[in-house]
């Protein structure tokens, strides 16, 4: 039983941010596109990508991030919300905020004829009894989900290419970008 409400939450954590952010955005579009009186094709979309945008830019720019601080400690005391929150904050964050932490693309051997490319994630754990241990993070391909591997540090070999080139590389399954050793 356990299993399955370990998937039932793992299920939300993937469809509810992007259900929220569809939705959201869905309801943006069709406000905005009632409010022209003109029928322009894409017009209502552009504005909607127009107004994410500069909300975005007046985030970073002037800080605004504090004075959401109060939205922040209500969604942080209802225990499922809290749980997806910052699930998604800490993934986004970790893909485009400022604290990037997939920064280390690798390969992993995982045997004699199969190597895999992920990203490390905690380089030493040594302080959680696993001497020679690194945490690697391996992305699903066509998917938002992956798999955390505990690994060997002389199994993982780091890469030449960019971080934004292995995401792409293994979210296509291996169709675009590239692996350079």
């Amino acid at each position: 039983m356990n299993r399955y409400i370990g998937y039932f939450i793992t299920g939300l954590l993937f469809v509810v941010p992007l259900a929220v952010s569809l939705w959201t955005v869905y309801l943006l579009y069709t406000f905005i596109d009632g409010l022209i009186p003109i029928p322009i094709p894409g017009i209502g979309f552009l504005l909607v990508i127009l107004i994410i945008t500069t909300i975005g830019f007046f985030f970073k720019k002037f800080s605004i991030a504090s004075s959401v601080l109060g939205i922040e400690t209500i969604i942080k005391k209802v225990p499922l919300l809290n749980l997806v929150y910052s699930s998604v904050q800490d993934l986004m964050s970790s893909l485009v905020g400022s604290k990037k932490k997939f920064d280390k693309p690798v390969l992993v051997r995982m045997n004699n004829n199969l190597m895999k490319p992920g990203f490390v994630t905690a380089e030493d754990l040594s302080n959680n009894g696993l001497s020679g241990f690194s945490s690697v993070y391996f992305p699903h391909s066509y998917n938002f989900s992956g798999n955390i591997f505990l690994v060997n540090r002389k199994h993982i070999k780091s890469v030449k290419s960019s971080t934004a080139e292995v995401m792409k590389y293994i979210v296509s399954g291996g169709v675009s970008g590239s692996i350079k050793v």
